[in-house]
């Protein structure tokens, strides 16, 4: 099974600003799909909450 891939715009807290990456999904404990990617500017783990899956 491929692991599943997010491209798309993210907020980075530490820059202020939204960016453009790529990260993978992960699902938390309470089953809410999230995307994890590195922020282009200053390399922050930046998240953004996808829903339910």
């Amino acid at each position: 099974m491929a692991e599943e891939t997010y491209q798309g715009e993210f907020y980075c807290v530490k820059c202020k600003a939204k960016c453009t990456a790529s990260g993978n999904i992960v699902v938390n404990d309470k089953g809410t799909r999230m995307a994890k990617a590195k922020c282009p500017k200053c390399g922050t783990t930046v998240v953004r909450i996808l829903g339910k899956a």
